[in-house]
């Protein structure tokens, strides 16, 4: 049975309906679809294919925050939203995002802060960073059952503001902005994503999407 908890002011009635307020809904969360979306990262195996190309860098028995976890928090918090690693140190809390990553929404602890997953974000080095981008190229290939006849790449470059001065990133006259102008390349007919290069904010060549040819 609930209580009506007295207030210093009355509240008008609507359609004469008693209104009434109450301030113990317990954890609330308003991103229940997020929930939807690990279903979906669950069954490609995503986060664990990035985790395998990053080296870890700590001491193990001071991990608290799995890779794989890590990444796994980062993806669904961008694709709800949420793009900066700020929305970490709300989102560690949330219980919809604890069980997605597979913490319980009560009893489990908190997910990692933003100084945590900032780390995460500068630890790859050039080279996990390649491994990366052909981790991505290897789910969209597993992605078919049996090799398609032909596929249309669609390629092109997309505007990103940065709000600083970070690494390659250049003022860009045509948006008047500073950003990054990173390559998407998707395939035209299913729209899967096959790859993402991150790269300076210069309008790119014809040179920098066409890989050198080689003979075997």
């Amino acid at each position: 049975m609930s209580e009506d908890s007295l207030l210093p002011f009355d509240l008008p009635s609507v359609a004469r309906k008693k209104v009434s307020v109450g301030f113990d809904g317990g954890q609330l969360s308003s991103d229940a679809g997020v929930l939807l979306l690990r279903g979906v990262e669950r069954k490609l195996g995503l986060a664990d294919r990035l985790a395998s190309c990053i080296r870890e860098w700590r001491k193990p028995e001071r991990i608290e925050h799995p890779l794989e976890e890590m990444l796994r928090l980062r993806m669904l918090a961008i694709a709800a939203g949420y793009q900066d690693a700020d929305d970490c140190d709300s989102l560690r809390y949330d219980p919809v995002f604890k069980m997605a990553v597979g913490r319980l929404p009560e009893s489990g602890d908190p997910l990692c802060s933003q100084p945590t997953m900032s780390r995460l974000e500068n630890a790859p080095s050039k080279i996990a960073i390649a491994r990366l981008m052909a981790a991505m190229v290897d789910q969209f290939c597993a992605s078919y059952r049996r090799a398609p006849s032909a596929i249309t790449l669609d390629i092109d470059d997309t505007f990103d503001a940065v709000h600083g001065h970070q690494q390659l990133s250049l003022f860009n006259a045509h948006y008047d902005e500073r950003c990054f102008l990173p390559i998407h390349i998707y395939e035209g007919t299913s729209g899967k994503p096959v790859a993402v290069i991150l790269r300076e904010g210069k309008t790119p060549t014809g040179v920098e999407v066409c890989a050198p040819s080689s003979s075997t």
